[in-house]
């Protein structure tokens, strides 16, 4: 429980100072409000405050802007007056460890995972795919995971589609219809993954999430920014690539309870993207992460310009809100104007619908769980200024981080080692041995004066033995055969 001497994290103050506290901010939380309100200087002094308590912690840079935190700030005529009406005495400007990351390379340290982690599930909807093609890959993958196969890049997952495609009929009992028509346009979508940034994404190394929730040298929590500008051209990759991350967090890290503060938190920006055509099975798996994913230390704090963007079945387990300001141009923005008030515990010195639309830039409608986890009062609250730069850090500042980081070394470059596409491959340079064998025996038999009896009269084909070889037992695969988790992600060990 917070002390005197420790409130909890100070967000801002509105007829009093209003404080999250570090061992219920695992009960996750929603930042929204309009572009230009504020969210992102609200996003930044809670990962400020949760690395100053040694909680590591995870956001994406969808506009380029919060490289910044890992620089000192400088004073600021607004800045300071903030801090005096807020009575923040003790403000200070200091910069914060950070890691970069980035998908592509260019702006962090390479971050990956391996199509067999990522799993069927998120697979098909980074794909796009319909029931049927859907059915395919699950298919396909079960085939893998019976096998042990890993399929850690494209042309892995592209080779066994092939695979299936040229064996279908042999695969049909096992694994059920697969028509060429339907793995063909499967791999056509591979294709356009590919060309939007998927090779560079799908491969080894794989990430270690530990290397997610590491401290720096002060003590301080690492602030892990992924550069998401670039990404979010590609918008199903970006909100597919968090959603995994946030299904290996869920699948890898031990129960740890109700912990004194979380082990990492995690700020989904642009989460609308997440939801956006999402069928129902997977918000419903969404929702069942989200709700137990506290009991691992994680807090996930859902960061969008309006709060409707959020099922609700999800948005009724982010007890922590900071609610910038709305538009109420259109009736759905009068629709979210009135739902985003009603979901806060009323307040009688103000009318909260007409708050959020008055609300001025930095300033929110803030309401915390309080020490019962309840939700406290919601207050009207100027949002305190943060202590690292506003705006980004510049390249070179980028790029003395990146080259000092020790993770460097382990994930800039790119591993290829031996998996479905050698394995299939080797089969298949096997099968063609076999064939060139058996037609010089036939060939030499014909010169013989008598035929030599059949060894057998339904000798296998070369393929059809590598077809049986491929879905042969289960039983014959213990110890090898792999097992996934709510998502679909691989349950390690």
């Amino acid at each position: 429980m917070a002390t005197q001497e420790d409130p909890g994290i100070f967000i801002g103050k509105g007829t009093q100072p209003v404080y999250l506290l570090p061992r219920l901010s695992n009960r996750h939380g929603l930042i929204a409000g309009a572009t230009g309100t504020g969210k992102t200087v609200s996003l930044q002094i809670l990962a400020e405050d949760f690395s100053r308590r040694g909680v590591p912690v995870f956001m994406a840079d969808v506009k380029g802007d919060l490289s910044g935190i890992s620089q000192a700030g400088t004073e600021h005529p607004k800045l300071m007056e903030r801090a005096a009406t807020i009575g923040l005495a003790d403000y200070s400007f200091e910069s914060f460890p950070v890691v970069f990351w980035d998908l592509f390379g260019k702006q962090g340290h390479r971050v990956r995972t391996t199509v067999s982690e990522m799993g069927p599930l998120l697979f098909a909807r980074l794909l796009d795919l319909n029931d049927t093609q859907e059915g395919i890959l699950y298919a396909v993958f079960k085939m893998a995971d019976d096998q042990g196969l890993l399929l850690l890049d494209l042309k892995d997952l592209r080779t066994l589609l092939t695979f299936a495609g040229e064996n279908a009929r042999e695969l049909t009992l096992e694994y059920g219809n697969m028509s060429r028509a339907s793995i063909g346009a499967i791999q056509r979508r591979l294709l356009v993954l590919e060309e939007e940034g998927g090779k560079q994404f799908l491969g080894e190394p794989a990430l270690d999430l530990y290397d997610f929730m590491r401290t720096g040298p002060n003590g301080y929590g690492n602030i892990n920014i992924l550069a998401a500008d670039q990404l979010m051209q590609s918008p199903k990759l970006y909100a597919t690539f968090l959603l995994w991350l946030l299904s290996e967090l869920f699948e890898e890290l031990p129960e740890v309870g109700d912990p004194e503060k979380p082990r990492l938190v995690f700020f989904f920006d642009e989460a609308h993207l997440l939801f956006d055509d999402a069928p129902k099975a997977l918000i419903d798996k969404v929702e069942q992460v989200v709700r137990l994913i506290r009991s691992k230390g994680v807090g996930v704090y859902f960061v969008t310009q309006n709060p409707l963007d959020i099922p609700d079945s999800v948005l009724g387990q982010l007890g922590n809100r900071i609610q910038h300001a709305l538009r109420a141009f259109t009736p759905r923005d009068q629709k979210a104007v009135r739902a985003a008030a009603t979901t806060f515990r009323a307040n009688p010195a103000f009318d909260a619908v007409e708050a959020i639309k008055e609300l001025g830039v930095g300033e929110a409608l803030v309401s915390t769980l309080g020490g019962k986890g309840t939700p406290s009062v919601v207050e009207r609250t100027l949002i305190r200024p943060p202590s690292s730069r506003l705006g980004p850090a510049t390249r070179a500042e980028r790029r003395e981080i990146i080259e000092a980081s020790m993770l460097g070394k382990r994930y800039d470059e790119s591993v290829d080692r031996r998996s479905a596409y050698e394995h299939l491959k080797e089969r298949a340079e096997k099968a063609a041995e076999v064939e060139v064998q058996e037609a010089e025996e036939k060939a030499a038999s014909r010169t013989r004066k008598k035929a030599p009896r059949a060894r057998r009269g339904n000798r296998q084909s070369v393929m059809e033995a590598m077809v049986k070889s491929v879905v042969r037992s289960v039983g014959s695969s213990l110890g090898r055969r792999i097992a996934r988790g709510v998502l679909g992600s691989i349950l390690k060990g």
